[in-house]
């Protein structure tokens, strides 16, 4: 059976869904791209965010977590890579142009000295090999994080009997329980931060101003969780 050694299932689902609405840097990247360029972006980040936490949890269950919360070495070096890309990916949104008019229909014109848009981008969609950086840029914001590799450790075992002879397949299947249910919500979220966008074309005010701040805020967060993420002492000595 799938559930062998699992325990307290409705307390472990209720509990992983506290923990995926809590606003981190995840939701802020998906927050950014589905503002900026609606639901699908924000779908493919939240899609890979969920790769990045399936990661987690094979890692977890096939005891790799584990070597990496024993080294400091380890846990450090994945710590300060995870706080460089953090670091780039906030500096290379504070640089992002905006589109000059966003339009949700065809017929988006650029303004005078800007470059014609491509034919995806005058949806205001980006082209699909961007929808592949949004899917690495989720993917690596949470693959990246020591921290989640840590709270798999922490959080998960306390739902897996400890006499149980299927503790990997246990830790597994909570681990793909828990992150359906955070794609599920991140994939809401985006839906609804898209949503206001779409609200805001139809209603001429343009989404073009609040993304620009949105894109250029969530930025500036990633760069100070980088910085701290950098700088925090490491958890395992």
């Amino acid at each position: 059976m799938l559930l062998d050694g699992i325990h307290d299932l409705p307390l472990f689902i209720a509990a992983g869904l506290l923990l995926n609405l809590t606003p981190g840097a995840d939701v802020a990247l998906i927050a950014a791209r589905a503002g900026a360029h609606g639901f699908r972006a924000g779908a493919a980040a939240a899609l890979g965010v969920g790769a990045g936490c399936t990661l987690h949890a094979v890692a977890a269950a096939l005891g790799l977590s584990a070597l990496l919360a024993g080294s400091a070495l380890a846990f450090d070096v994945i710590r300060w890579i995870g706080a460089a890309y953090l670091v780039w990916l906030g500096l290379s949104m504070l640089r992002t142009r905006m589109p000059p008019r966003d339009s949700i229909g065809a017929g988006a014109t650029p303004a005078a000295g800007e470059p014609a848009a491509a034919p995806a981008a005058a949806t205001g969609r980006p082209a699909a090999a961007g929808f592949g950086r949004v899917f690495l840029q989720g993917f690596l914001t949470n693959a990246l994080n020591p921290k989640v590799a840590l709270f798999f450790l922490a959080f998960v075992p306390q739902f897996i009997d400890a006499g149980t002879a299927h503790k990997a397949q246990a830790f597994l299947v909570l681990g793909a329980v828990f992150n359906i249910n955070g794609t599920l919500v991140n994939l809401g979220f985006a839906w609804v931060i898209a949503a206001l966008r779409a609200k805001l074309a139809r209603e001429g005010a343009g989404p073009r101003r609040w993304t620009t701040w949105l894109t250029r805020g969530v930025g500036a967060l990633f760069i100070a969780l980088g910085v701290r993420l950098g700088l925090a002492e490491s958890s395992v000595r």
